[in-house]
């Protein structure tokens, strides 16, 4: 079966479950695993490069406002490449292509593939995912025993934040960082499985702009930065260029020395197996800070200054 991914999370899927060979374009994204990056780019990106923070989420926004999308389809590869599936989303309209536009083009391919759309806002949901694409696949065996090696990391994780009986502390998840958004979809109930209580979030609903008062208001015991679509080198470097409010001395997370840059984009962001690393980070996180035996360039606790 020929494979075609118009998301990075649905390539990791397809790749853990062992049709990687079957996959046949992915898009501009699609960084890991290494052997994706050997495919056919069939989604590509209008963004421009080089842009801050606060100039993507304008262009993001003022694209969204006029109804458009970011991404576009290389149709004439895609015709060439003639896949049978694509597994698609429609979940982040920032990370989206247009749908109406995405069902029309498709239905005018020589051979319409299938289309399965992920759309997921919990853990849960995420597992769902990978044994929904399992079935579309033909592997709905190796999909179970996926899913049921990743819940097992999960029942660890519960029962070592139960052997700890600390008190939950107040976490502030930071998914973009000028202007400010909180983690939302899964990040809340990750937190929470880690012993946490993520403030200005809930889980399942969507991530939101929040304001610096609302952040001085929480007084989060626990910051951790991870903004959507980068990497732990870049999430500390745009830390270090924000403006920060006289405020942020003050927070207790600040005072405690509990702020932290995690791999966003690996480990937070993407709907795929590697959210059960990312739940592990966060029980490192607040289980003490022993970040021994996570993924390298994963997590790094930041000075406040």
């Amino acid at each position: 079966m020929k494979i075609c991914s118009f998301l990075p999370s649905a390539t990791e899927i397809l790749f853990a479950l062992g049709v990687g060979a079957d996959v046949v374009g992915v898009t501009f994204e699609c960084d890991y695993p290494a052997a994706a990056a050997g495919k056919a780019v069939v989604v590509h990106s209008a963004m421009q490069s080089g842009l801050t923070p606060r100039e993507i989420d304008e262009v993001v926004r003022e694209t969204a406002a006029a109804g458009g999308s970011l991404y576009f389809v290389d149709w004439a590869l895609l015709e060439e490449l003639a896949p049978e599936l694509i597994v698609a989303q429609d979940l982040c309209r920032v990370c989206a292509i247009s749908t109406p536009s995405l069902a029309r083009e498709i239905s005018q391919l020589a051979a319409p593939p299938r289309v399965v759309s992920l759309t997921p806002h919990s853990l849960t949901d995420v597992l769902g995912d990978i044994e929904t694409v399992g079935e579309a696949v033909g592997r709905h065996d190796a999909a179970r025993r996926l899913t049921e090696g990743l819940r097992a990391r999960v029942r660890r994780v519960q029962e070592r934040v139960q052997a700890r009986g600390r008190s939950r502390a107040r976490v502030l998840c930071v998914e973009w960082l000028d202007p400010l958004y909180q983690g939302g979809h899964w990040i809340p109930e990750m937190v929470a499985l880690a012993g946490g209580e993520a403030v200005l979030a809930t889980a399942g609903e969507k991530s939101v702009r929040i304001a610096w008062e609302d952040v001085v208001r929480a007084d989060p015991e626990m910051i951790v930065l991870m903004p959507c679509g980068f990497h732990l080198e870049e999430t500390v470097a745009q830390f270090r260029a924000l403006a920060l409010p006289a405020e942020w001395e003050k927070l207790a997370a600040v005072r405690r020395g509990e702020v932290y840059a995690v791999d966003g984009t690996a480990y937070f962001s993407r709907p795929g197996p590697r959210l059960i690393e990312g739940l592990e980070i966060l029980d490192a996180i607040l289980g003490g800070g022993d970040f021994e035996g996570l993924p390298q360039q994963s997590v790094v606790k930041i000075s406040a200054a």
